[in-house]
Protein backbone atom coordinates (compact mmCIF):
# COMPACT_ATOMS: atom_id res chain seq x y z
CA UNK A 1 0.00 0.00 0.00
CA UNK A 2 2.74 2.36 0.87
CA UNK A 3 4.52 1.49 -2.27
CA UNK A 4 1.55 2.33 -4.48
CA UNK A 5 1.14 5.72 -2.80
CA UNK A 6 4.80 6.44 -3.36
CA UNK A 7 4.54 5.47 -7.06
CA UNK A 8 1.41 7.55 -7.49
CA UNK A 9 3.11 10.58 -5.89
CA UNK A 10 6.13 10.10 -8.11
CA UNK A 11 3.91 9.95 -11.20
CA UNK A 12 2.16 13.23 -10.21
CA UNK A 13 5.47 15.00 -9.68
CA UNK A 14 6.78 13.78 -13.05
CA UNK A 15 3.72 15.10 -14.93
CA UNK A 16 3.97 18.46 -13.20
CA UNK A 17 7.62 18.73 -14.17
CA UNK A 18 6.89 18.00 -17.80
CA UNK A 19 4.17 20.66 -17.83
CA UNK A 20 6.68 23.30 -16.66
CA UNK A 21 9.30 22.38 -19.23
CA UNK A 22 7.72 24.27 -22.11
CA UNK A 23 10.34 25.77 -24.47
CA UNK A 24 8.01 28.28 -26.07
CA UNK A 25 9.70 31.66 -25.55
CA UNK A 26 8.15 33.30 -28.57
CA UNK A 27 6.57 36.13 -26.56
CA UNK A 28 9.91 36.99 -24.95
CA UNK A 29 11.76 36.80 -28.25
CA UNK A 30 9.23 39.10 -29.94
CA UNK A 31 9.49 41.63 -27.09
CA UNK A 32 13.27 41.79 -27.39
CA UNK A 33 13.00 42.11 -31.15
CA UNK A 34 10.37 44.89 -30.98
CA UNK A 35 12.00 46.87 -28.15
CA UNK A 36 14.78 48.15 -30.41
CA UNK A 37 12.36 49.45 -33.05
CA UNK A 38 12.13 53.24 -33.20
CA UNK A 39 15.35 53.88 -31.28
CA UNK A 40 17.74 56.10 -33.08
CA UNK A 41 20.79 56.90 -30.97
CA UNK A 42 23.35 59.49 -31.87
CA UNK A 43 26.62 60.10 -30.10
CA UNK A 44 27.95 63.64 -30.28
CA UNK A 45 31.48 63.91 -31.68
CA UNK A 46 34.30 64.64 -29.28
CA UNK A 47 35.15 68.32 -28.84
CA UNK A 48 38.14 69.60 -30.70
CA UNK A 49 41.28 69.69 -28.57
CA UNK A 50 42.74 73.17 -28.30
CA UNK A 51 46.50 73.32 -28.35
CA UNK A 52 48.19 75.00 -25.43
CA UNK A 53 50.26 78.02 -26.32
CA UNK A 54 53.61 77.93 -24.57
CA UNK A 55 55.13 81.00 -22.96
CA UNK A 56 58.83 81.65 -22.60
CA UNK A 57 59.79 83.74 -19.56
CA UNK A 58 62.28 86.41 -20.61
CA UNK A 59 62.07 88.91 -17.76
CA UNK A 60 65.42 88.13 -16.17
CA UNK A 61 66.32 91.81 -15.89
CA UNK A 62 63.23 92.61 -13.75
CA UNK A 63 63.58 92.37 -9.97
CA UNK A 64 62.49 89.17 -8.25
CA UNK A 65 58.98 89.64 -6.75
CA UNK A 66 59.80 87.19 -3.95
CA UNK A 67 62.84 88.98 -2.56
CA UNK A 68 62.40 91.94 -0.16
CA UNK A 69 62.73 95.37 -1.68
CA UNK A 70 65.74 97.42 -0.62
CA UNK A 71 65.33 100.95 -1.90
CA UNK A 72 66.66 104.06 -0.17
CA UNK A 73 63.26 105.57 0.71
CA UNK A 74 62.07 102.46 2.64
CA UNK A 75 65.23 101.75 4.61
CA UNK A 76 64.75 104.43 7.25
CA UNK A 77 60.94 104.42 7.50
CA UNK A 78 59.85 103.78 11.07
CA UNK A 79 56.75 104.93 12.91
CA UNK A 80 57.92 103.82 16.35
CA UNK A 81 55.60 100.80 16.53
CA UNK A 82 57.27 97.44 16.86
CA UNK A 83 56.56 94.22 18.75
CA UNK A 84 58.69 93.17 21.69
CA UNK A 85 60.52 90.25 20.11
CA UNK A 86 62.47 89.53 23.32
CA UNK A 87 59.30 88.96 25.38
CA UNK A 88 58.52 85.35 26.32
CA UNK A 89 55.53 84.16 24.29
CA UNK A 90 52.33 83.14 26.06
CA UNK A 91 50.53 79.85 25.34
CA UNK A 92 47.69 81.41 23.31
CA UNK A 93 50.18 83.13 20.98
CA UNK A 94 50.93 79.76 19.41
CA UNK A 95 47.42 79.64 17.86
CA UNK A 96 46.01 81.82 15.07
CA UNK A 97 43.42 84.28 16.36
CA UNK A 98 40.75 82.75 14.10
CA UNK A 99 41.08 79.38 15.83
CA UNK A 100 40.48 80.79 19.33
CA UNK A 101 36.96 81.30 20.65
CA UNK A 102 35.56 83.32 23.52
CA UNK A 103 33.28 81.11 25.62
CA UNK A 104 32.59 83.41 28.56
CA UNK A 105 33.80 85.99 31.00
CA UNK A 106 33.97 86.22 34.77
CA UNK A 107 34.74 88.77 37.42
CA UNK A 108 36.69 88.02 40.56
CA UNK A 109 37.06 90.90 43.04
CA UNK A 110 37.81 93.86 40.73
CA UNK A 111 39.52 91.84 37.99
CA UNK A 112 37.66 90.82 34.82
CA UNK A 113 38.76 87.61 33.10
CA UNK A 114 37.83 86.09 29.75
CA UNK A 115 37.60 82.36 29.12
CA UNK A 116 39.24 81.48 25.80
CA UNK A 117 38.96 78.01 24.28
CA UNK A 118 41.94 76.86 22.21
CA UNK A 119 41.61 74.46 19.24
CA UNK A 120 42.76 71.54 21.41
CA UNK A 121 39.73 72.09 23.67
CA UNK A 122 41.56 73.57 26.68
CA UNK A 123 40.01 76.58 28.45
CA UNK A 124 42.39 79.43 29.28
CA UNK A 125 41.69 82.31 31.66
CA UNK A 126 43.10 85.60 30.37
CA UNK A 127 42.90 89.23 31.46
CA UNK A 128 43.76 92.68 30.16
CA UNK A 129 47.38 92.81 29.02
CA UNK A 130 47.67 89.13 28.10
CA UNK A 131 48.71 88.25 24.55
CA UNK A 132 47.07 85.92 22.04
CA UNK A 133 47.22 85.13 18.33
CA UNK A 134 50.15 85.08 15.91
CA UNK A 135 50.20 88.87 15.37
CA UNK A 136 51.38 89.92 18.85
CA UNK A 137 47.78 90.59 19.94
CA UNK A 138 47.46 92.33 23.35
CA UNK A 139 44.10 92.33 25.17
CA UNK A 140 42.84 95.89 25.70
CA UNK A 141 39.31 95.41 27.07
CA UNK A 142 37.12 92.52 28.17
CA UNK A 143 33.33 92.70 28.22
CA UNK A 144 30.62 90.07 28.56
CA UNK A 145 30.27 89.65 24.79
CA UNK A 146 33.75 90.35 23.38
CA UNK A 147 37.47 90.71 23.93
CA UNK A 148 39.08 93.66 22.14
CA UNK A 149 42.74 93.47 21.32
CA UNK A 150 45.42 95.36 19.45
CA UNK A 151 47.57 93.40 17.04
CA UNK A 152 50.89 94.54 15.61
CA UNK A 153 51.30 93.49 11.97
CA UNK A 154 54.05 94.20 9.50
CA UNK A 155 52.92 96.40 6.60
CA UNK A 156 56.23 96.95 4.85
CA UNK A 157 59.80 95.82 5.08
CA UNK A 158 60.63 97.81 8.21
CA UNK A 159 57.23 99.20 9.20
CA UNK A 160 54.75 97.85 11.76
CA UNK A 161 51.18 99.05 12.25
CA UNK A 162 48.57 98.45 14.93
CA UNK A 163 45.33 96.75 13.98
CA UNK A 164 42.21 96.42 16.15
CA UNK A 165 40.65 92.95 16.42
CA UNK A 166 37.99 91.34 18.54
CA UNK A 167 36.92 87.89 19.69
CA UNK A 168 33.16 87.64 19.89
CA UNK A 169 31.23 85.38 22.24
CA UNK A 170 30.09 82.21 20.45
CA UNK A 171 26.54 80.98 21.00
Amino acid sequence: MMRTIFLLLLLIIATMMTACSSTDYSDLESFVKDSSNGLKGKVDPLPEVKLHKSFIYQAFDISDPFSPRTSDHTKNVSNGISPDLNRQKEILESYPLESLSLVGSMQQDNAVFALIKSPDGILHRVRKGNHLGHNFGRIETISEAEVNLTEIVQSGTNEWIEKQSALMLKN
